[in-house]
């Protein structure tokens, strides 16, 4: 090979290297996840029914429309006395999703639970900012948060709220379930995506001691550990990441609770999940920059946290890296050097063991946690699970680089359409998301690994072959799938009318909050 050919090979080593730091931080979260699996947290008492604190439940809102009622309803039926319960609507809406609230709240307020709806037409600091300004009127000694997509169940508080107990408790978190897992092959993919955050990420960093972040719903907050970490802060997109590590850096102790689940709606369209990672990446790196140095530099913090918190809060610059190996996909693999053992053993198979098997191993295992009883017929999820999320580094990528840069950009919320099962539709529906040519940039690099396919499958470089496939694939895939979806919203005739959810069996009002 000449010089520029040998340099073209060390910069694609260099790549795969650095993406295989974080393929080994993969197999350090299954390998922490099996070591402490069964140091599962317990309450050190238990509240006696006059002894239960009170708690201010914040639902913030923003065009959610399908959903909102769904979650309002859920909140009444919580089975917690009433007279410590104290429900905050908080919604920033610009359609008729106000109103929708509007009447929901009239209607529990008439079951005799005390609740509000808080309008703000000035959307300053977005969802930071309405969780601050509810927390302006809020009385509870604790606060749980639910998006509106999520759907607590009806003991959420009395299987949370015991862990406070401990003085030095500050955050109770939930587990994520999936309300319309089977809707779709792209809802199934997520689900393997955030199971294995979820379930094994999660897991791992809570019972080993490491810092975890709330999740931005579905939890139960201490008033008191988000006061003295500073409140809610609004300059980054993961306002949820950001208040995490301040209040555990104040000394607060977070539990997480895998085994407990909380349900919620996955978006089911992908440009809605595109516009969802964008903003938990750029959230992220924005975190980094705010966070990782006060974290590095704190004392009291031990070595294997400040770790730990430091690929946590890099780990999104693989994205950046996964675009660098496919631009030098096509010029390594056309490289003439011997094809035989130095192929095998310089390019495929650290490539293969290093940067990829890792991120296999790791849903695997969540799968396995999770869905004991049928996690074998859910790995055929996982190789497209790989290859959307390879179809997604574009635009992952791009959310780094403004995170870097210090682009500002508002928080674009992720609309949902009240689907549940296999049950709903995209058609006709509000809130399309399709409002960038990245798509096509997608497209292109699908075709581009398509050539690159044939030129693999052509020298008969079938290690590498089922690789360059799942590029291949992940990127025509993302590419179609936006377009398709974006149009998709055009099927349908006439006004979206009010969504008219199926009604629910609500308790007769002497009923509500059993144990009152």
């Amino acid at each position: 090979m000449t010089g520029s050919e040998w340099a073209l090979l060390c910069v694609y080593l260099t790549v795969v290297g650095l993406l295989a730091v974080y393929g080994f931080h993969r197999y350090q979260m299954v390998y922490l996840y099996y070591k402490h699996r069964k140091n599962a947290p317990r309450p050190r008492a238990q509240f006696s029914d006059d002894e239960l604190p009170s708690v201010t439940i914040q639902l913030p809102s923003y065009n959610e429309r399908y959903v909102l009622s769904r979650l309002i309803d859920a909140v009444g039926r919580l089975d917690y006395p009433r007279h410590l319960l104290q429900v905050q609507v908080l919604d920033d809406s610009t359609d008729d999703t106000t109103e929708i609230a509007r009447r929901k709240v009239q209607q529990w307020r008439e079951r005799g639970l005390d609740i509000e709806l808080y309008h703000r037409t000035d959307r300053t600091g977005f969802k930071a900012g309405a969780l601050d300004e509810g927390l302006k009127h809020a009385t509870g000694e604790l606060v749980a948060i639910f998006d509106a997509d999520f759907v607590p169940q009806p003991d959420f508080l009395r299987r949370t709220v015991h862990y406070f107990t401990d003085p030095e408790v500050g955050l109770v978190q939930s587990r994520w379930d999936h309300l319309n897992r089977d809707f779709s092959l792209l809802t199934q993919i997520q689900s393997v995506f955030l199971d294995g955050h979820l379930q094994i990420e999660q897991t791992a960093r809570n019972r080993s001691g490491r810092f975890f972040n709330f999740n931005g719903t579905a939890g139960i907050w201490r008033r008191k550990a988000i006061d003295e970490a500073g409140g809610w802060h609004h300059d980054t997109l993961t306002e949820d990441l950001d208040l995490s590590f301040r209040s555990q850096l104040k000394g607060w102790k977070f539990i997480y609770l895998p085994d407990y689940t909380t349900p919620a709606e996955l978006p089911a369209d992908i440009n809605a999940f595109k516009t969802q990672q964008h903003r938990w990446t750029k959230g992220a790196v924005q975190v980094m920059r705010k966070c990782l140095l006060t974290i590095l530099k704190a004392p009291q913090v031990p070595l294997k946290v400040k770790i730990e918190a430091a690929y946590q809060l890099t780990m999104n610059f693989a994205y950046i890296l996964m675009v660098l190996l496919c631009v030098l996909m096509l010029p390594v693999v056309t490289l003439q050097f011997d094809r035989s053992w130095t192929q095998l053993f310089v390019i495929d198979i650290p490539f293969f063991t290093l940067a990829t098997t890792s991120i296999f191993s790791f849903y695997i295992a969540a799968q396995r946690e999770i869905y004991p009883q049928t996690w074998k017929q859910r790995l055929r999820y996982i190789p497209l699970t790989v290859s959307v999320g390879i179809g997604m580094c574009l635009s992952n990528a791009k959310a780094v680089i403004e995170g870097l840069i210090g682009h500002e950009s508002e928080f674009v919320r992720t609309p949902k359409h009240g689907i549940e099962g296999r049950k709903g539709s995209l058609r006709g529906k509000r809130y399309s998301t399709l409002k960038s040519l990245l798509p096509f940039v997608e497209l292109a690099f699908g075709i581009y690994f398509s050539i690159v396919l044939g030129v693999v499958a052509y020298e008969h470089r079938f290690l590498v072959l089922p690789f360059v496939g799942l590029f291949t694939f992940g990127f025509l895939y993302v590419a179609w799938l936006s377009f398709a979806h974006h149009f998709g919203w055009k099927l349908g005739t006439g006004d979206d009318p009010e969504p008219q959810p199926e009604p629910l069996a609500l308790p007769a009002p002497q009923e509500v909050g059993a144990g009152a």
